[in-house]
């Protein structure tokens, strides 16, 4: 009698942590709706990158600023494949091309040769703070997609890690390893995730929320084995991956933690705002859509997610993005937030514009004059 009743208060105890547990982990409409209010950028700008001729293209801006001025590391596609390169601005508006920072292999044998894909890492994740780059082991870092084969997402895609320990405002080549720390060839790959790995994104969680520092976003497609409805391996779905070193990684969770019924979920970048996580993300051919867009979910373990359900945070209204308007990098400076995404038009032609919080005019960049 007397061991039921400790089991039965035992299992009344477990209840109450769970209900507890699963009301941290859920925003209200009321907490999702001030999170809403507070990085919503009405106002596009316009294109502030664009390529330099119709046979290139301009992809995932990532943001960072150094001393008095701000760089944008981005991607450039060429016909055969992805190069990151960066660039500076004094105003977030106005943008100047420095150079490269990962380039094509000299080595056509190496397994990263022909796509060199960066994303920033380890930048400071509070909303509205200094956004800076952190150095961890006396060195920067990004993660890159990386692959062998030429042309647009061709072939076996796997996430590398880069780094410098050269000054991250000054374009020149990073570092990279000998091999990818994360591959859809791994054994213990998800079923999610077992075609090819797309876009990451790491952030430096110093609490240690999930038990580790370093905490990896990153979308990838695959499906179950014995599907087959091919339609399926298409769609991308955000996973996590944890490291202490920053150069061996695993992979946190079996299932992705942020997805949708059909199309893409993916490029999720991390920012922490008080006590929430707040994670900007793309979706593209849900249902009933044809678009890609631009949105957010909320958290507060970094593993459990909200979804926001109102409006878009961007999407496609002009000319330059009437085909797309999606990939995004927010940060907020003196009360301003600026809102980075990839914009594509019906030409296929693929630049960075900007919107704002507050009405700063309209760009005068176009993409081609022809």
């Amino acid at each position: 009698m007397k061991k039921s009743f400790i089991r039965l208060g035992l299992f009344v105890l477990l209840c109450n942590s769970l209900a507890i547990l699963s009301t941290a982990q859920t925003l209200t409409n009321a907490e999702m709706e001030k999170v809403y209010q507070e990085v919503k950028t009405p106002f596009k700008y316009g294109l502030i990158i664009v390529p330099e001729n119709d046979s290139k293209k301009i992809d995932c801006p990532s943001v960072y600023r150094k001393g008095n001025s701000w760089y944008m590391q981005y991607l450039v596609f060429d016909g055969r494949g992805y190069e990151t390169w960066l660039s500076k601005s004094a105003d977030l508006l106005h943008w100047e091309s420095l150079g490269k920072t990962l380039s094509f292999s000299t080595d056509t044998s190496a397994w990263d040769a022909n796509q060199k894909a960066g994303y920033i890492a380890l930048q400071n994740e509070t909303w509205g703070g200094n956004y800076q780059l952190q150095k961890f082991n006396q060195q920067y870092w990004m993660s890159y997609l990386g692959g062998k084969v030429t042309g647009y997402e061709s072939g076996l895609l796997s996430i590398g890690i880069s780094s410098t320990k050269n000054d991250p405002s000054i374009a020149h080549e990073w570092q990279t390893l000998n091999k990818p720390v994360l591959t859809s060839k791994d054994t213990d790959v998800r079923w999610w995730e077992n075609n090819k790995e797309y876009k990451s994104s790491i952030i430096w969680d110093k609490q240690k929320t999930t038990g580790y520092p370093f905490v990896m976003y990153y979308n990838a497609n695959g499906d179950t084995s014995n599907n087959t409805n091919k339609k399926t391996r298409w769609f991308e779905r955000i996973g996590m991956a944890v490291s202490n070193d920053m150069l061996h990684w695993k992979r946190f969770e079996q299932e992705p933690v942020m997805q949708h019924r059909v199309g893409i979920t993916g490029d999720a970048v991390v920012q922490k705002m008080g006590n929430i996580w707040v994670m900007f993300y793309y979706g593209a051919f849900w249902e009933n859509r044809k678009d890609a867009f631009n949105r957010f979910a909320c958290s507060t373990d970094l593993v459990h997610w909200t979804d926001w359900e109102g409006d878009d945070l961007i999407k496609s209204s002009e000319p330059y993005d009437e085909k797309y308007a999606h990939k995004s990098f927010v940060v907020k400076w003196k009360g301003v937030v600026y809102h980075f995404y990839c914009a594509v038009n019906n030409k296929n032609q693929r630049g960075i514009a900007v919107a704002t919080s507050l009405d700063k005019g309209k760009s005068s960049t176009n993409f081609f004059k022809n």
